[in-house]
């Protein structure tokens, strides 16, 4: 099984070493699933979007390149081609102001260009992959499901991977401000 992850946080993987002002949750959700899935025994790939300096801004020659299907970009041609070989795309980010930060929104926006989407209502994924999305948020999730309806769940995945002809999607949702403890055991059962 081939694991492409796609990581959005500005203090990067590293962040899931709890060192202060530079730790992040989502680093350690990072951590722990790809420890998780080493020990089935499945590749990981990691596409850390700061680490790589992404550029999400869709520019006005990359909406033309968008367009003709042809990305000018090596970057996100580099990103299509491991995202079509996935058996599972991954993405992990927090949940900012109800949605996903413009790192992931930007990824969204130029990698699933022309050249990869659905043909004839087909999905353009030759391994018809599992997309997971794994976030953190300090809304807690209860509230964040009955009072603000799940935003990034219908801009996610209604409004983009299902639209695109993916059908198996699971969502983990992590709350950033629970205690501590309470943090490190939703860590240790992260499964899919």
């Amino acid at each position: 099984m081939k694991n492409v992850i796609i990581f959005d946080h500005p203090y990067t993987a590293i962040a899931s070493e709890n060192e202060p002002h530079n730790r992040a949750y989502a680093a350690a959700v990072l951590k722990q699933t790809v420890s998780m899935l080493k020990a089935k025994g499945e590749d990981v790939d990691i596409i850390d979007l700061h680490a790589d300096h992404f550029n999400p801004v869709m520019s006005a020659e990359d909406l033309a390149s968008w367009r003709t299907g042809h990305s000018l970009d090596p970057q996100t041609l580099d990103y299509q081609n491991r995202l079509l070989d996935a058996d599972k795309i991954i993405f992990i980010f927090p949940i900012w102001w109800e949605l996903m930060p413009a790192m992931t929104k930007g990824f969204l926006d130029k990698v699933l260009s022309r050249s990869i989407l659905p043909k004839h209502g087909k999905s353009p994924f030759p391994k018809n992959p599992t997309v997971i999305m794994m976030t953190t948020m300090g809304t807690p999730p209860l509230y964040y499901k009955l009072h603000y309806h799940k935003p990034v769940f219908y801009s996610f995945w209604v409004g983009t991977f299902h639209k695109i002809g993916l059908k198996k999607f699971k969502w983990l949702t992590f709350d950033g401000d629970a205690k501590l403890a309470k943090r490190e055991a939703a860590l240790r059962k992260i499964k899919f």
